[in-house]
């Protein structure tokens, strides 16, 4: 059974869905990022699984008790805002100290986990310091503290991060998910960052228009898209639009496509065929190929990441995106007419209407 349980969860703002039959089992020491844009109802949801927000229908249990209409203050489940929320008048060992004087512990083990926490967090020698005399990075780290010290059952992160800077960022979700990985802490964590959801998380729930699109591995949920919306929000997808022809076949737009077993779909139905940009080749002479699909562009755009290039193509009118590396690519200019290949099992087909 899962630790944590949300059964046909639904909520609405003045008659507008925010949140729509969100049902989902969360294992416990798990880490789980709900991930999507923004008004998809990741934070609703979050909200009421703290109990800040009511259902409107389904249920909530934890650890096989039923939580849904429980106070806040009696789910013993830990909070880190986006906003930090640090009490300005305490110092850093005041504020991570509050809620466990409000379950009224004793003041030798309040000592004792506020050092553990500290320590947990890398920030023994800021204890006396006030919030304001810390950097952003680290007043998000002892509002963690302040959450883990209460030793809750679980912990929920409504985008901590998205305040900071995108190298503390980096450095910051790393420490969370060591931090989690020591406790084993059921953890929820709430995003609209695709790379951070997908480099910490144990599973991920893609979500949108309040209704849950995929739950998967970070893997599952990059390289086996269940539906185009999941696909093209989670990295960058080719959209090549056609009509299925045969088998292993689809005409698109001045380009004929190869792909793998299309036994579910019917011949002449429209469909588009996704194909990441990191599986498509490059190179400056046609090349012989056998079962893949080879087609000439011109380059538009060449735009510099770091350990990849990527490369904007005009083929036959349709932008084409395609990922290089330094290492295993000529050197490409703009206007320049290359070739793009990529092989059939590289295309994943869907219905249009998906």
């Amino acid at each position: 059974m899962a630790y944590l349980e949300l059964k046909n969860v639904t909520k609405s703002f003045a008659s507008t869905p925010a949140v729509r039959d969100f049902t989902l089992d969360i294992e416990k020491g798990s880490l789980v990022s709900f991930l999507g844009p923004s008004g998809c109802g990741k934070t609703t949801t979050l909200r009421m699984i703290a109990g800040f927000e009511q259902l409107d229908t389904g249920t909530i249990q934890l650890d096989g008790s039923d939580i849904t209409t429980m106070p806040p203050n009696r789910r013993d489940i830990g909070m880190v805002f986006q906003a930090y929320a640090l009490f300005p008048n305490m110092t850093v060992r005041e504020n991570i100290a509050f809620g466990l004087q409000m379950k009224k512990t004793s003041k030798m083990e309040i000592k004792k986990r506020v050092d553990a926490v500290l320590e947990m967090v890398r920030l023994q020698d800021t204890a006396k310091r006030y919030p304001h005399q810390l950097s952003g990075g680290q007043q998000q780290r002892i509002a963690l503290a302040r959450a883990l010290a209460v030793e809750p059952r679980v912990l929920l992160l409504d985008e901590p991060l998205s305040a900071l800077d995108a190298e503390v960022r980096v450095v910051l979700r790393g420490e969370i998910r060591r931090i989690q990985s020591e406790l084993a802490i059921t953890t929820v964590y709430v995003t609209h960052d695709q790379e951070e959801a997908l480099s910490i998380s144990d599973k991920v729930v893609v979500m949108n228009k309040g209704f849950i699109e995929q739950v998967g591995t970070p893997e599952e949920i990059y390289r086996a898209p269940n539906t185009r919306f999941v696909a093209t929000f989670i990295g960058t997808a080719n959209q090549f639009y056609g009509v299925v022809t045969g088998k292993d076949s689809v005409d698109c737009t001045n380009i004929k496509l190869s792909v793998e077993d299309l036994n579910d779909f019917s011949n002449g139905q429209s469909v588009v065929v996704l194909v990441r940009p990191e599986n498509i080749q490059v190179q400056s002479k046609q090349p012989k190929l056998n079962n893949w699909n080879i087609m000439q562009g011109e380059i538009e755009t060449i735009t510099f990441h770091g350990a990849i290039t990527r490369l904007g193509a005009n083929v036959s009118g349709q932008r084409v995106v395609a990922d290089i590396t330094v290492a295993n690519t000529e050197a490409v200019s703009l206007n320049q007419k290359i070739w793009l290949s990529f092989p059939s099992d590289a295309c994943q087909v869907m219905a249009v209407n998906e």
